[in-house]
């Protein structure tokens, strides 16, 4: 029986969400949003060039209109991926057909910036997809119009390889878990696994008339496999997964619906679940991928009324692990200007740390350098536990209450409150009264609860004795009105 077949998708509250953000109108299919532990950043629109936010992730809320901006580029901002190793290092392609790489302070930006820490230059077309290599620090690749792959050596500022095995535009990339294996799609309709520092095409999917039309591709972890997300030719959305060894048929086929959004393919290697998320949706399914059949289990669908422009993901490192959270979306509502976090959770009740589902994960170490990897040195990712980001819940008889205060014609009232001390309920007595409450002689000791309680009964008696004699007089007078008639 699956540990996840009941995970459930929480969308964030208002106080959580970002509000007030001018998410870019491109039609690129890209994701526009970046996130990790520290900043949350997001391709804007721009008048004049390129430009996007970077945001403290602890300071949800409308953002300013004139928040800071990272705005170097001359022209429109189509990718941006945050470093995995260094959480203020980001890099930016644009339609100027330049890379960039920033460097975001630990506070966030006080003033727009337009110094890059390195501008890479050698598209001759604008650059669509940027991509880190998983293991290693210092490589970086991009992806342009021009239908090339240039292998960066960020260590010394350079273009080591470049990769023209593509007649098309390249649609998607992506690096298997050590960085050994590029695999890409192509508006040709191909699907290709590449050894990338030879840039030789080990394996190729022809495109026929009944072939799928591959949109996007993601490696599955260890395990050997590759998903990819495109159209049948039904023109029905379609998955398929294939042996990263042999893309002579794939191992299984799924027909998802009609609609006619790119899917974007998310995969947890720690969990072994894909998340299928659709541009223009407002839902995203989630599965559970095995070796064995079915290969493919459907668990759920989280859904929601607000259509998604794109979507950012956080690393495993980022995961609230006392609230048993294994994922989290950053969705981009483009009418309303606003970026909501949405978490997948395993609905889980435990006090102790939940070892089976957050297993040993990536953390921030380069386990290799660029001379390293590019001399054919291969290693997996620095693995880390995330015990240490484990918080204990309080039970809940522990846990402290808030007071709720309201104004009322400038008067607080506390509602719902009972007092703890003597000193409030004495004080809430003589209120009631409308007298001060007695203190005793002593500074620092409390009230004299005798006396304050004494003088209240006797302001209490004596407002009592007034509407007798009140009442006495009422009577009174009636009976007199009688007699004279």
């Amino acid at each position: 029986i699956s540990k996840f077949r009941h995970v459930y998708g929480k969308a964030g509250s208002r106080e959580q969400c970002y509000e007030g953000i001018p998410i870019t109108h491109s039609v690129h299919d890209n994701h526009f949003c970046a996130v990790n532990p520290k900043f949350l950043a997001v391709v804007t629109e721009s008048a004049g060039g390129g430009a996007f936010l970077v945001i403290p992730l602890h300071k949800p809320g409308r953002i300013d209109p004139h928040h800071p901006k990272v705005c170097g580029h001359q022209g429109s901002v189509m990718d941006i991926r945050w470093s995995p190793f260094m959480d203020n290092i980001i890099a930016s392609s644009s339609e100027d057909c330049t890379v960039r790489i920033w460097q975001i302070p630990d506070g966030g930006l006080r003033r727009n910036m337009t110094e890059a820490l390195m501008i890479l230059i050698g598209h001759s077309r604008r650059v669509g997809l940027i991509e880190w290599h998983p293991t290693c620090s210092g490589i970086l690749l991009s992806a342009g119009y021009d239908c090339k792959i240039l292998i960066w050596n960020l260590e010394e500022g350079v273009a080591v390889k470049m990769i023209d095995s593509h007649p098309d535009v390249i649609l998607c990339m992506s690096f298997n878990t050590d960085g050994s294996l590029l695999a890409t799609s192509c508006k040709d309709k191909k699907l290709r696994i590449i050894d990338p520092r030879s840039g030789k095409v080990l394996q190729v999917r022809e495109a026929d008339c009944k072939s799928t039309r591959v949109n996007r591709v993601v490696f599955l972890g260890n395990l050997k496999r590759v998903l990819t997300t495109g159209v049948s030719r039904w023109n029905t959305r379609q998955i398929a997964l294939w042996d990263q060894e042999d893309l002579s048929a794939p191992i299984t086929e799924e027909e998802i619906d009609g609609l006619s959004g790119v899917l974007f393919p998310f995969y947890d290697a720690d969990t072994h679940m894909l998340y299928l998320a659709g541009k223009g949706d407002g839902n995203i399914r989630y599965y559970e991928v095995s070796p064995e059949k079915p290969f493919l289990q459907f668990l759920m669908e989280f859904r929601s009324p607000a259509p998604q422009k794109g979507l950012g993901v956080m690393p495993k490192r980022g995961m609230d692990v006392s609230e048993c959270e294994i994922f989290r979306f950053y969705k981009l509502v483009t009418l309303k200007g606003l970026v909501e976090p949405i978490s997948m959770i395993v609905p889980r009740r435990s006090e102790t740390y939940q070892e089976d589902i957050f297993p040993m994960t990536a953390g921030t170490e380069s386990a290799l350098s660029a001379a390293e990897w590019l001399s054919g040195i291969d290693r997996g990712p620095q693995l880390i536990s995330l015990k240490e980001a484990y918080k204990r819940p309080n039970p809940a008889g522990l846990r402290a209450s808030k007071r709720d205060r309201r104004t009322v014609k400038g008067i607080d009232l506390l509602e719902n409150i009972t007092p703890n001390t003597d000193k409030e309920v004495c004080v809430c007595m003589c209120m009631c009264m409308c007298i001060t409450p007695m203190e005793s002689p002593h500074k620092d000791s409390k009230p004299d609860m005798c006396v304050c309680v004494c003088y209240c009964w006797r302001f209490f008696f004596m407002f009592m004795k007034e509407v007798s004699l009140a009442h006495q007089g009422c009577i009174n007078l009636i009976n007199n009105n009688n007699k004279k008639q």
